[in-house]
This record gives structure tokens, sequence and C-alpha cells, in this order.
């Protein structure tokens, strides 16, 4: 267990292996914990720097904060290491954040790969969804809602409930209460100017099946970015990751390589 002070927060972050840095950014209510597939695999040959953000996992808890936060911390969280170089794995919100430090810090981030991305929204991609179906979950309790909305969400559900069971069983867990919190931070962010900036090496990954961030704001994503790469899962929708897990990493593994 480590943590350090970001402007007054203590964050949380898991510090494992040795070889060049690798940096993994989480989704929204969720934690270090989710990517326990990628740092076992990982882990062999590079140094895994895996935080909770701020609001979630081991890390402080607040009334508010906003993606902006997430940002800093990361960054200041590089600094903390005196990280020169790193590569970056970010996975829905963690690829918000990702593409924030990419863009504050272009000469540390050398490789980018942004999962289940977009480069701009209004409120959350969940409070999103929830409002275009919103007759259909009428009346749902906040649990009952996402059970609900899941169809819409990820492709290989079996993978996907096998993963949130694992996570959950090795993590804390947010209260409904500390979800709002977190949701709220992500409203209304906007890269598509700064992108430009990033100097990375960069591949978006997006699932064909995600009602959350389609695919096209997966490849509008790429297109804004220097000489990024754009590639679509077929079987994935939400978490390509986890939905097609071998695949991911066998392509991650090959991007990350010098």
């Amino acid at each position: 267990m480590a943590v350090f002070d970001s402007n007054g927060t203590e964050i949380y972050y898991e510090d494992i292996g040795e070889g060049p840095a690798l940096l993994l950014l989480h989704g929204l209510t969720s934690n270090h914990a989710m990517f326990y597939r990628e740092i076992d695999f990982f882990k062999k040959n590079y140094r895994i720097i895996a935080p909770d953000a701020r609001g979630h996992g081991n890390s402080a808890k607040s009334d508010s904060y906003s993606l902006e936060d997430h940002i800093q911390d990361a960054v200041a969280l590089l600094r903390h290491l005196e990280l020169e170089s790193v590569g970056i794995i970010g996975v829905s919100m963690g690829s918000y954040t990702a593409q924030g430090v990419a863009i504050e810090e272009p000469d540390r981030v050398k490789k980018l790969l942004l999962v289940a991305t977009k480069s701009h929204g209004v409120q959350s991609s969940t409070a999103e969804l929830f409002a275009k179906h919103k007759e259909e979950l009428s009346g749902l309790n906040p649990i009952d809602k996402m059970n609900k909305a899941s169809k819409y969400i990820f492709h290989n559900r079996r993978a996907v409930g096998k993963w949130l069971k694992k996570t959950a069983d090795n993590s804390n867990q947010l209260t409904i209460n500390e979800q709002e919190i977190a949701a709220q931070a992500l409203k209304g962010f906007d890269f598509r100017e700064q992108l430009r900036k990033v100097t990375a090496e960069t591949l978006v990954i997006s699932g064909r099946h995600d009602g959350l961030n389609p695919p096209e704001k997966g490849r509008e994503t790429a297109f804004l970015i220097p000489n990024a790469t754009f590639m679509e899962f077929k079987r994935s929708g939400h978490a390509p990751n986890v939905e097609q897990a071998r695949l991911f990493l066998g392509i991650a593994e090959n991007f990350l390589e010098d």
C-alpha cells in the first residue's frame, strides 16, 4: 500500500513490478482493482502504477471534485515518483484523465492507450444513457436501473459480471451518494481543441456494442490526436479489455513495446 498527498488530498496507489513505467487509470466508480488481469500480465516487464482516483477506492472522499482534479492528481503522482517517461492505459473515465495528462505532459507520456473513450461530454456517459432510455428505466432504484441498462452497455455480459464481482470482492465499493458525486465530476469537459498537443504514440480502442461511448466517439478522439490509430473490437461493448480480454492484452502488449 502506498499513498501520497496531492494538494491536500490523500491518493492511494499500487506500485508493482520493474521496468518501464505503465500508469493504469480506472473507470468511473471503480478503482485500481479492476485492472487485476492487466497488472498480473504486465508486471513481469513493466513497473505498474495503478492509483485510485480521488473519491474512489482507498483514496480520500470529498463532497465534490472535478475531472481536472483527477488529471492534476495523476500528473502529481508522476512527479512524486519522478517518472520521466510513462505509458498510460486509461479506460472510460480513466481515458479522459489520460487525455488530460498527455495534453499537459507531452514530453513525459510516450504511449497512450485509450479504451472506451470520448473527447468531450456535457455529462457523464451513464447519465446520458439513462436520459436516452428514461421511460424504460423510470421508477427503478439505482442498482436495478444499472442492471437493466447493462444490455445497452456491454456485449459479453457474462464476462463483465465475473469481472465486476472479482473487482468488488477485492476492493472498497462506493455508496450511492459517492457514485453520484463521482459522476458529477465528469460534467462539461472538452479536449477537442487541445488534443493536437498530444505527442504520444496513441491507440484508441472502442467496442462495437458500447452504448455509453460508441465507436464514433472513439474515432473522433483518434482523429483529433496526431497520428493516432483507431481500432474497433467487434464483440465488445464498454469494456473491450474484459469482453475480449486475450485480444486486448495481446494488442496492448504489442503497442507498448518500444
